[in-house]
């Protein structure tokens, strides 16, 4: 596999403005103190072109390496070129397994999503569909929101998932660097435990005196309360893999709450140092595709849900020294133009999950080794210190943001993964704060066609 070059220049902003230097502000991680909040939201399977990628398409934001004409892919004589998507609910669930993403990958040349979407189609049981959905993007006009904070602060056109597969091995990165050598979810097969020993960046944090929290979204989800329970909130979570979430339940029930909490957080002063929130799979605004027609799973929802969060810390005390970090945990199948990239293995651990007919391109390719990250994904770092149309190009995948709280907080790094990233600070200027007066970002819009049931 060949990774892509990259060879871009920063030119002018969607705004007209010109957009800064990609390099760290000189006081960089000195200053990085003035960040005392770091809070991170990872959505649910969504590549960086699907979403993010119209940001170049019309050629407003040259300096972004995103969608342009003539990207297609070709299947049964067939060209499938990207094209802007009629709803705002995907039509259908594309393969994210290990084994669909060498198709996907096609030895670098990404030529492949229509052809393992189609797979995927043929599959018995699986709903109708079009495997040119794959394709498709949203742009401004249905992801408002979104493409007003991506222009306005920082994005990125290289950041990726952490590894060639799917949620929970991503997930577990986020949180520990490492998926403790899992291709698969725990439990697919007999080589896997029920959860992981690895440490995680809460276990770090909580031994250095930081405050933390996990918050999760109980609507739907079986979980009754107010008053809810530990207990039932942590299944929730993706800490819920790790053996460390049953310390939680023991010993740090109010660190994992409620959604609703985050608000009575910043009112009450109470936000901790490091948040996370899970994705409201069970509410319905994940924004991870459905193929059920009953009830489409709406992005523009998904994209409302983040709004209320990034509002809410804007419209607080602790704007002046937050970071909130919006990503996606992996692009779900859906097409990227830019290969993934080499990166370093966290822990030496091989897959110990692969399943019988899981295709290795080499003996240490990506499917064989965690030594690639997976797929570009969306980022969007908000802050008052974040820098103005800011395009960063450099390689890094989910743990950076790890990196991020680590350099932060002064903790060690838990594997190498997350040792080997950037730790995002050129993302910041800490000279100059360009927000610290935030802007007045517009309503997400949330009338876009929904359905599943139809092709366009």
């Amino acid at each position: 596999m060949k990774p892509l070059a990259d060879s871009l220049i920063p030119c002018l902003a969607s705004d007209g403005g010109a957009v800064e230097a990609n390099e760290s502000d000189p006081a960089g991680a000195a200053n990085l103190e003035k960040v005392d909040h770091v809070v991170v939201v990872m959505l649910e399977n969504r590549s960086f072109d699907h979403m993010l990628g119209y940001l170049s398409l019309t050629g407003r934001r040259p300096d972004v390496d995103g969608l342009r004409p003539g990207l297609a892919n070709q299947y049964q004589g067939r060209t499938y070129p990207v094209h802007h998507l009629a709803a705002t609910a995907l039509q259908m669930d594309p393969d994210h397994s290990a084994s669909a993403i060498d198709q996907q990958v096609a030895d670098g040349s990404m030529s492949g999503f229509v052809a393992s979407a189609a797979a995927t189609l043929a599959t018995p049981g699986v709903e109708d569909g079009d495997p040119g959905c794959v394709m498709g993007y949203y742009d401004g006009t249905d992801l408002n929101y979104y493409y007003f904070m991506a222009s306005n602060f920082g994005t990125s056109d290289r950041f990726f998932n952490p590894t060639m597969t799917r949620t929970q091995s991503n997930r577990e990165y986020l949180v520990a660097a490492t998926s403790g050598g899992y291709v698969y979810p725990e439990g697919t097969d007999a080589n896997d435990s029920t959860q992981l020993k690895q440490t995680t960046i809460f276990q770090e944090l909580q031994s250095a005196g930081i405050s933390w929290k996990i918050y999760v979204d109980p609507t739907n989800s079986g979980c009754t309360g107010p008053p809810y329970q530990a207990s039932c909130l942590i299944q929730l979570s993706y800490i819920n893999n790790f053996t460390f979430a049953n310390t939680i339940v023991s010993q740090y029930p109010n660190n994992i709450a409620p959604v609703s909490q985050y608000f009575t957080d910043l009112q009450n002063g109470t936000l901790p140092q490091v948040a996370q929130f899970e994705p409201a799979t069970d509410a319905g605004f994940d924004e991870h595709p459905s193929v059920d027609d009953s009830s489409p799973s709406d992005v523009q929802l998904g994209a409302q849900f983040v709004e209320s969060l990034v509002n809410g810390l804007m419209q607080s005390s602790y704007w002046k020294s937050s970071a909130f970090i919006v990503t996606y945990d992996e692009n779900g199948g859906l097409y990227d133009h830019v290969s993934p990239q080499p990166a370093v293995s966290p822990d030496g651990i091989k897959p110990v999950d692969m399943l019988p007919g899981d295709i290795c391109t080499t003996a240490s390719g990506p499917n064989c080794d965690f030594v690639y990250t997976g797929f570009r994904v969306p980022l969007i770092v908000i802050s008052p210190y974040a820098k103005k149309n800011y395009v960063d190009h450099t390689v890094a995948d989910t743990t950076a943001i790890l990196k991020l709280i680590e350099t932060r907080f002064n903790l060690p790094p838990l594997t190498k993964r997350d040792a080997a990233q950037p730790d995002m600070t050129e993302f910041f200027n800490f000279t100059s704060p360009p927000w610290m007066t935030p802007p007045t970002p517009p309503a997400q819009t949330i009338n876009g066609a929904c359905y599943v049931n139809q092709i366009p």
